[in-house]
């Protein structure tokens, strides 16, 4: 049988995990907890935001791609706390694109903190990067943008054919 202490101490431990996951510095248990609420409304916010960048990426392509024109990447960079959101999105993936993309960040001494990507068929790349020396969203934005126009320019268009 668990003793009241036990318990005490469980809760103890999982408030202060709570705590720590949500980078609250309260000490009580309701702030803590509403700490934590508070956390999880920015999150949602941000899955929010996140969702409708993405489904403008996909309408803007597909209006790219209805009215017959080549299908560029689409990239958004947010700006966090402590760095950048980046977003790079197409319906149509390349070889070297996400190299491409990450040597970019590399030029512009951006550290990759967390990433995901897909390059099957579509191309999704979705980072978070922390900068060394403060910078301007819009400056990571254009050098997304110049490292990804190479690949999807007319003369590398018919190069990735070839391939």
């Amino acid at each position: 049988m668990v003793s009241r202490e036990q318990k005490r101490a469980a809760l103890h431990e999982k408030l202060q995990l709570l705590r720590s996951l949500t980078n609250s510095h309260a000490l009580r248990k309701s702030s803590i907890i509403l700490d934590a609420s508070k956390y999880i409304q920015d999150l949602k916010q941000k899955v929010g935001r996140l969702k409708q960048e993405i489904n403008a990426c996909t309408q803007s392509q597909v209006l790219q791609n209805n009215n017959g024109s080549l299908c560029s990447p689409q990239v958004i960079v947010e700006t966090l706390e402590k760095g950048f959101l980046i977003n790079v999105c197409s319906e149509k993936s390349c070889p070297g694109l996400l190299a491409s993309v990450l040597e970019a960040f590399e030029q512009l001494g951006l550290h990759v903190v967390e990433a995901k990507a897909s390059c099957t068929d579509a191309f999704r790349l979705v980072a978070v990067g922390r900068e060394a020396e403060s910078m301007e969203a819009q400056a990571v934005k254009e050098a997304v943008q110049r490292a990804v126009s190479c690949l999807y320019g007319e003369d590398s268009e018919e190069d990735m054919d070839d391939n």
